[in-house]
């Protein structure tokens, strides 16, 4: 018996019969975090990491089935023993160990390697199959350092102070928008669209101490902003409503800002390539620390990272799935970005 297959409502563990991350209804559903392509609506039960529980009931409802699970933390369903382990990708966000008869199945949900002081960092996990993403699986995708990224932002606000100019940050509402704000702590009055809030209150609601800011009602006059730092979902980017700050220069904060012909970022003033995901060499780093004797490539660049990985000599096989990449992200802030 395969310990999990990959059936049209999503990842399934077969003597477990629970699915991880499905994307249809299912009678239950393993989280391995709160992203919008990853944690949605129409399931029985919930089970996630703690500091998640929150967020599923901010995104999804207040009145979902939902169990909370502790990292490294061991519970059995089914007779398959099942632990969460830290992914370094978001708030609560886990990769997901699968133990039955001697045989370990890792799947990662999304990752990073990169510690940024608000996920609990990235723990390898051994296994004799691994389940990784590949959001940027080519070479072209490699991350500055933590402090180097903040510092870029940090000096950028600075130069448009020095201009009398707003700095605005488009970033998504769950985990970037964070990051954001605690790499410009400091720097000049903050102040964030509702949507982020409603998750600040996330974070903060499971201890987690965020920089202060406001909340920006784009309802009333929003002049007082002036020379400060607003954060808004990328969903906002060509309304009316981040039209309405005066003087203002926006930057994008993005993986794919590392490809500066990226299309739908071309009227941006500034980019900066910030991602809560792995670049190439930690997405290969993260697989050969698993020691998996086979590597099962989902969202992304699934075909050449596979490729890749069987001319190293680690048997890969590309998986369809329907998670989405960052991008994806923005559906959930179109709804909220309707909140000005």
């Amino acid at each position: 018996m395969r310990l999990i297959q990959f059936r049209l409502e999503g990842i399934y563990c077969v003597p477990g019969k629970f699915f991880i991350d499905p994307w249809r209804p299912v009678d239950m559903a393993l989280i391995t975090h709160g992203h919008a392509d990853h944690a949605r609506w129409g399931m029985k039960k919930y089970l996630c990491h703690h500091f998640t529980v929150p967020i599923l009931k901010s995104r999804i409802s207040p009145d979902i089935i939902v169990q909370g699970i502790g990292y490294n933390e061991s519970i059995a369903i089914n007779g398959v023993k099942v632990s969460f382990h830290p992914a370094g990708h978001i708030i609560g966000s886990a990769q997901i160990r699968l133990e039955y008869k001697g045989k370990v199945v890792v799947i990662s949900g999304d990752y990073k390697l990169q510690n940024d002081g608000l996920s609990t960092p990235f723990e390898s996990v051994k296994c004799h199959e691994y389940v990784s993403e590949s959001t940027f699986g080519l070479p072209i995708y490699q991350w500055k350092s933590v402090d180097q990224q903040n510092e870029e932002m940090s000096n950028w606000v600075v130069q448009n102070q020095s201009y009398q100019k707003t700095s605005v940050f488009v970033g998504y509402s769950l985990g970037k928008a964070q990051r954001i704000m605690k790499a410009v702590e400091g720097t000049a009055p903050l102040y964030v669209h509702y949507s982020i809030h409603k998750l600040n209150q996330a974070y903060e609601s499971v201890g987690i101490q965020l920089p202060k800011y406001e909340v920006l009602d784009f309802r009333e006059d929003v002049k007082h902003v002036n020379q400060g730092i607003v954060i808004v979902p990328p969903a906002l980017v060509d309304s009316n409503v981040i039209r309405k700050i005066p003087n203002m220069a926006y930057a994008i904060c993005s993986g794919w800002m590392t490809v500066r012909g990226a299309r739908r970022w071309r009227s941006a003033d500034a980019g900066f390539a910030i991602s809560d995901h792995a670049d190439w060499n930690d997405l290969l780093d993260a697989i050969k620390q698993s020691e998996a004797e086979k590597v099962y490539v989902t969202h992304g660049q699934t075909a050449v990272f596979s490729k890749y990985l069987n001319e190293i000599g680690i048997e890969s096989e590309e998986v369809k799935t329907e998670f989405g990449e960052e991008e994806d992200e923005a559906v959930y802030d179109k709804v909220e970005g309707s909140m000005e």
